[in-house]
């Protein structure tokens, strides 16, 4: 069995090489799609070139993920033949597409030396004059709608050309601009296409009603005209027609109209639209998860609003700039009267480098994030977020996970510490949420048994629980239900005893009394995340001037967190349209705000920041409303989003110097007859795509990624 070597380990986080040419490229997808399956791991990258893999994963988990390691045997790969790519359309569509685009780019090559030496000089000359007509029309196109650009710019060169008798250059010119374009094109499709694969993960798995059983598939698996099963807070994957339930459907994702409406039986619903009430079963009528995809890449490309302000402006910069091209060639004719080093001159043009590299920039950049379990819905939002200067946190959920232990119990009234466990596990158990099993946990951790002897207990919504012990009345809940609805007398000493646990950092306090009288509390306190600190700090390294958070619990509990992280303010108490003002209220002090929040209540404030991000585990309506979604719980990931935001300007800048100073080059030495129209034109094109394909690499080094 081949062995491993760690090369990397961290909390949460591991690398691991088997060493070049243990696997191939088709084998490592299968690799991927199998190590997705083991429960620990969060999310992971395969590299079949180094032969490494990377782990994200439950970081209590780390022997069960080296002993799953130590029992993988991948010889099992080697059986993996072509029909394996049926599981990987993306990637056989990439290959095919890789194919295709040599085959293309050679046939052209080939034709045009094959009609040069088999054909004479005339037939060339009109073989030539036929190429050109497109190049001619797009030009002629233009100019009749007053729009001097790169397509004239085209059409000029080669009919200067034609017109001097160079039909061998105008031919050569012809030859470039095709592969230009064939390049341009590949480029382009191929990173859109990675995207698309990298998203396409986010949607994996849907519920079916299937023989009267309600069961979870993988959504390749889904089929038309099968049952579909959804339910509150769901968002609807597909288009299809309700057979049974009703609910209320909120559309604006869809039509734009913000209240939700009822639909029923033999109604119809619509993929990316949510349930705010009911529970339906939906038959099937068209497959959403290839439209959905394709959906976002055409709003990407096309939507205005969600492009940077630098792609947008690069696009309109790039069209006014082709006039200069004109007045170059015309003043270098003018002075020179030489008709070839005017025409070399107008072979070469800032716009075509500068508007694609710009969009492959920003193109690559979205893919490199939803590699990183970021889903970024637009290329303004990079922007944003490079420029942001405040940071707004939910805490519950998004600082903290969510997932409270108990703090401290206090006991009362010669009750022990013991005795009050004991109970309020034992009656806690039968309703169990989020507190209860905190509870219910406590006990196991001191080995506590709470076996039942209790009458049936009641439940409360929003309050508590009843039920009696011993003939004794028993309660056990909030503040409220205790001491207001149940009538318990609140001492001072008790009153003192809360204000020290809420001042500890309690995020809720439980309390149990027994006929009538307090016998004890229970802190239960909601513990930050391992990585928060340190994702803070970082976040101020990069630029970060302000880290606020926002939350609904009381002042002591907030108060802690804050100062376990050292936070530049924090609001406590606050409802959800008090997050909305706050934010709107930095947004008017001249801020640029990042909001990252999970539930419901964070929508408003979500929908009011410059750039929101939601969680892995957040609310579908969260996750529908953010500008970027984090597939994993990990806090590190909008910091790695950031520094790679302001890589990618950096890189953009970088581009508009080069191509500039290249092509200023190019003018110059073609001004001065050093280079003939033809060289001038491949350099001017070879320097574009280079540029181009240069500009798709990865962002950020693989010591940055490590080093968050």
């Amino acid at each position: 069995m081949i062995s491993y070597k760690i090369v990397h380990d961290m909390p949460g986080r591991m690398r691991i090489r088997y060493g070049s040419n243990v696997f191939n490229k088709l084998q490592s997808h299968v690799l991927l799609d199998d190590i997705m399956q083991w429960t620990m791991v969060n999310s992971a990258e395969v590299n079949y070139k180094t032969g490494s893999i990377l782990f994200c994963f439950d970081e209590n988990k780390r022997y069960d993920l080296l002993h799953q390691l130590d029992t993988l045997d991948l010889s099992y790969l080697k059986d993996i033949n072509e029909e394996i790519y049926s599981n990987f359309p993306r990637e056989k569509e990439l290959d095919a597409m890789n194919q295709q685009y040599k085959k293309d780019i050679i046939k052209l090559i080939v034709r045009r030396y094959l009609l040069k030496w088999l054909l004479p000089t005339p037939l060339n000359a009109v073989y030539t004059i036929y190429t050109s007509i497109r190049y001619l029309e797009a030009g002629l196109k233009s100019l009749s709608n007053f729009k001097v650009n790169v397509s004239v710019l085209d059409a000029s060169s080669i009919s200067v050309c034609m017109l001097q008798g160079d039909f061998n250059t105008a031919s050569s010119i012809i030859l470039l601009l095709s592969i230009s374009e064939l390049l341009e094109s590949y480029t382009k499709k191929k990173t859109k296409l990675q995207l698309g694969e990298s998203l396409s993960l986010q949607f994996d798995k849907i519920w079916i009603y299937n023989n009267g059983v309600e069961m979870q598939i993988p959504m390749q698996e889904l089929k038309k005209d099968m049952i579909v099963v959804l339910q509150l807070g769901s968002m609807i994957p597909i288009d299809g027609e309700i057979v049974e339930g009703d609910a209320m459907i909120n559309e604006s994702s869809f039509t734009g109209e913000p209240l939700s409406k009822h639909v029923s039986i033999g109604d119809s619903v619509f993929a990316g639209t949510l349930i705010e009430e009911g529970k339906i079963y939906v038959k099937v009528r068209n497959l959403q998860d290839e439209s959905r995809i394709a959906n976002i890449m055409n709003m990407i490309d096309t939507c205005e609003n969600l492009k940077a302000s630098i792609q947008a402006n690069a696009e309109h910069l790039a069209d006014s700039i082709v006039p200069l091209s004109f007045l170059g060639f015309f003043s270098v004719f003018a002075l020179t009267r030489n008709l070839t080093k005017a025409t070399s001159v107008l072979m070469v043009d800032y716009s075509c480098a500068i508007r694609l590299s710009t969009s492959i920039s920003i193109i690559s950049a979205m893919r490199e994030a939803a590699l990183m379990n970021v889903l970024v819905k637009g290329g303004k939002y990079l922007e944003i977020m490079k420029d942001a200067d405040v940071i707004v946190f939910d805490k519950t959920g998004t600082l903290t996970n969510a997932l409270p232990v108990v703090q401290k119990i206090v006991p009362l009234h010669g009750y022990s510490r013991e005795e009050v466990l004991k109970i309020s596990a034992c009656i806690e158990e039968h309703f169990p949420h989020s507190v209860a099993n905190a509870i219910v946990k406590q006990a196991q951790i001191e080995g506590i048994n709470h076996q039942e002897e209790h009458a049936k207990v009641e439940y409360i919504i929003a309050h508590g629980i009843a039920t009696s012990l011993y003939g004794k009345h028993v309660v056990i809940g909030s503040d409220h239900f205790i001491f207001e609805d149940e009538g318990v007398i609140k001492t001072e000493e008790i009153k003192q005893i809360i204000l020290d646990l809420q001042k500890q950092g309690a995020s809720s306090l439980i309390y149990l009394a027994i006929g009538n009288e307090l016998v004890g509390i229970i802190s239960i306190y909601d513990p930050l995340k391992e990585d928060a600190p340190y994702v803070i700090e970082k976040l101020r390294k990069t630029g970060i001037s302000q880290v606020v958070m926002l939350t609904g619990d009381s002042r002591y509990g907030a108060q802690k967190v804050a100062e376990q992280l050292q936070l530049d303010d924090y609001r406590y108490e606050v409802l959800p349209e008090d997050k909305a003002t706050y934010i709107k209220e930095l947004k008017q002090n001249g801020h640029t705000v990042i909001m990252v929040g999970d539930g419901v209540n964070d929508t408003p404030a979500l929908s009011n920041a410059d750039v929101s991000i939601s969680m892995q585990d957040s609310s579908d309506l969260a996750r529908e409303l953010a500008d970027v979604t984090l597939v994993s719980n990990q806090l590190q990931e909008i910091v790695r989003l950031r520094i790679l935001s302001q890589e990618l300007f950096k890189r953009i800048q970088n581009n508009y110097r080069n191509i500039v100073v290249f092509n200023t080059s190019l003018i110059i030495l073609g001004a001065f007859g050093l280079l003939t129209p033809n060289i001038s034109s491949l350099l001017h094109n070879g320097s574009t795509f280079t540029i181009s394909a240069l500009t798709a690499r990865p962002l950020l080094s693989q010591e940055q990624k490590l080093s968050v």
